[in-house]
Formats: C-alpha cells, sequence, structure tokens
C-alpha cells in the first residue's frame, strides 16, 4: 500500500512538474505574442505617423490628428501635447475639455514633474482611491486619476511635453512605457518635422515686382492646393533677355518687363494654378490637375503674346541719355520647359532638373521634358 501511495504521489508530481512546465511555454507564448502584438501597434501607428506628414493639412491639424490617433490605437482616456516656442507653452492636441487647458500648458511650473523635465525620463503618478487629486490638479477631481508625463526634447532642447492621463487609479500601472517612450520620440520626430515646415512658410515672401509670392510657397502652401491632384503639369519660364536689358538699358526698365509679363500671365490663370517667381528672371507655374499637352498649347499662346509687347524704356535711362523723339522699347523673350508633377514625389528635384535644362540654353523655344 505505501508502495502504491508512493507512485502515486511520484506522479502526481510529474503532473504536476509538467503541468508547470506547460503553463509556463503557454505563459512565453502569450507574452511573446503581446510584444509581437504591440510591435505590430507600433508599426502601423508610425505608419499613420507618417501618413499624416504628407497630407496638405495644416500644422495644427496635422499634430490633432496624431494626437486622434494615439488616443484610438493605444485606447488613451486622455493626451495632451503641449509646445514651447520660446516665449510661451502652447497646447498644440489635446481631447481635454477647454476649461483644463490653463492647467495643463503650466504643467513645467509643477515640482513633480520638475525632474522629469530634467532627466528626461517620463514621470508616472496616480491616487490611491477615488477622493483623492493628482498633484497639479487644483479645482478638478472626477476627470484624471493617473497621468504619465513625458517631456519632448529635439537635439537636447527641451520644446515641452506630452502628457496621458487615466480616469482610473493605478490604471497605468502595468503599461510598457517602453512602448509608449517610442511613441514619444515618434511626436519628437514629427515636431520637428511640423517645425521646418513651419520655418519654410514663414520665409514666402512678396515679389515687389511682379506681385507673385517666392518659391517657398511651392513647398508651404501652395503644395496643398498642388498635391489636391495625383498629376499636375509644371512650367518653368524664363525671360532670357532680362539680364541684357537690366544692364543695357536700365534696371527700371527689367522691373517694368517682370511686372508686365507677371501680372499677364496671372491674369489668364485659374485660381487653383500656382504661380511664383522662382529666382531672378524665371518663373515658376504648377497647372494643378493639367496634362503637359494642354500648358505646351496655353503656352504657346502666351508666349507669341508676351514677345509682340512693346514695353517704353523706364524714366531712369534717360537719366544718362538723351530722350529721342520717338519712343524707345523692349521687347521680352521666353524660354520655357513643362514637365509632368506626380503626388508624393519631389517637386524640388524636378524643378532643379527643369532649371538646368532652361539654363543650358538661351534658345527661345518651349519644349516638355
Amino acid at each position: 500500500m505505501a508502495v502504491l501511495e508512493l507512485v502515486l504521489i511520484v506522479v502526481l508530481i510529474i503532473i504536476i512538474g509538467v503541468l508547470i512546465a506547460f503553463n509556463y511555454k503557454v505563459h512565453n507564448q502569450i507574452d511573446s505574442f503581446t510584444n509581437l502584438n504591440q510591435r505590430v501597434t507600433g508599426l502601423q501607428v508610425l505608419q499613420e505617423f507618417m501618413d499624416t506628414l504628407g497630407e496638405t493639412s495644416s500644422i495644427d491639424q496635422k499634430l490633432e490628428k496624431v494626437n486622434d490617433i494615439l488616443i484610438q490605437k493605444y485606447s488613451i482616456k486622455y493626451s495632451t501635447i503641449v509646445v514651447f516656442d520660446g516665449a510661451d507653452y502652447t497646447i498644440k492636441a489635446t481631447n481635454v475639455d477647454s476649461k483644463h487647458w490653463d492647467t495643463l500648458k503650466n504643467l513645467q511650473t509643477e515640482p513633480c514633474f520638475a525632474d522629469s523635465i530634467k532627466t528626461g525620463a517620463p514621470k508616472y503618478i496616480t491616487v490611491n482611491n477615488e477622493n483623492e487629486k493628482l498633484p497639479y490638479q487644483k479645482m478638478e477631481f472626477g476627470r484624471a486619476k493617473c497621468a504619465i508625463f513625458f517631456p519632448l526634447y529635439v537635439d537636447s532642447i527641451y520644446i515641452g511635453y506630452w502628457i496621458i492621463e487615466g480616469s482610473q487609479p493605478h490604471e497605468f500601472d502595468d503599461t510598457d512605457t517602453t512602448i509608449l517612450d517610442v511613441v514619444r520620440t515618434n511626436i519628437v520626430t514629427i515636431l520637428k518635422a511640423v517645425s521646418n515646415q513651419q520655418t519654410l512658410e514663414n520665409i514666402v515672401r512678396d515679389d515687389k515686382f511682379s506681385g507673385l509670392k517666392s518659391a517657398e510657397y511651392l513647398y508651404s502652401d501652395g503644395k496643398k492646393t498642388i498635391d489636391q491632384f495625383t498629376m499636375s503639369a509644371v512650367c518653368l519660364f524664363k525671360i532670357v533677355n532680362l539680364p541684357e536689358i537690366n544692364e543695357t538699358v536700365s534696371r527700371k526698365t527689367g522691373d517694368e518687363v517682370i511686372t508686365r509679363v507677371s501680372k499677364y500671365i496671372k491674369d489668364n490663370l485659374a485660381e487653383n494654378y500656382v504661380f511664383v517667381r522662382y529666382m531672378g528672371p524665371k518663373f515658376a507655374i504648377v497647372f494643378s490637375g493639367v496634362d503637359v499637352e494642354g500648358v505646351l498649347h496655353f503656352m504657346e499662346s502666351k508666349k507669341q503674346f508676351i514677345e509682340e509687347m512693346e514695353i517704353p524704356y523706364a524714366d531712369d535711362y534717360y537719366n544718362e541719355h538723351t530722350k529721342p523723339e520717338e519712343e524707345q522699347t523692349v521687347k521680352p523673350v521666353i524660354r520655357a520647359v513643362i514637365s509632368r508633377y506626380f503626388k508624393g514625389t519631389s517637386l524640388d528635384g524636378a524643378l532643379k532638373k527643369m532649371e538646368e535644362y532652361i539654363d543650358s540654353s538661351d534658345v527661345a523655344n518651349i519644349t516638355t521634358v
């Protein structure tokens, strides 16, 4: 009998050992699946971030969409992105009611987050029961019961923070902050990219003589119009004899040539076409959603009209020369190149190649490339 009991005990020990090993294996498989799922989710979120960057929306709209993606993909109750512009802290995106914004955009003054800002490490805070409130909360009790604060840095420079909040005490206790740290890095990447876009928008200027935007407009607000279409036609044209007019006649005469040619072209363009002074005697037009052949016919007729213009010498010429009885005039000469542009490709790269082509000769023709 004792032997039988001993055998049963051994069998039970073996069964228990097998079950423990099996449970351990299953647990590891679940962990592996969870980690894989988190990585897949992270990649999906990153892809959506990149898609958002490429959209034609404004900077603020992009940040709001990024915040919405975070809330949906990670089931976050509240998410807020705050950016420091060098003077003030501004809420760029949030799903929190506006009555709490004054508190949320001043978290850098809260002692509970001071070490986090200094070290760059996330800070997790929570209450233990419903009657407590978080350290930074002034009047509210019911909205948030825990939070993770992520300071944001670009090239080691502190630029603001991202804070997520939960509605239950200890809600984020088991949250993998490693994944969220990757998300923080993606937010910084986007903030850096939109900062570059904002810089580009800020350097756009209105040209004095043509009344047109400078070339930078093509890559900022102009791109929003252009990228509404899958394919467009780009035309780069050059007033070939403008440098000669400036040198042999006068600068004011050359300025008048720019003014008249620009006005004539602009008056004949549809509103959704983007027309800029590209550089010096060169001008760029993006015919949004139009085929190259249609633009070729358009430019041929405009070139003919422009080259029949007779623009009088300006007064500054006669400061050094005797004014003749008959009025002296100049005629602009135009050279142009036209190419296709597809949404998502490099507009800057296309224009650089067109510029090289147009500068390779002074022959007054129109070419498609």
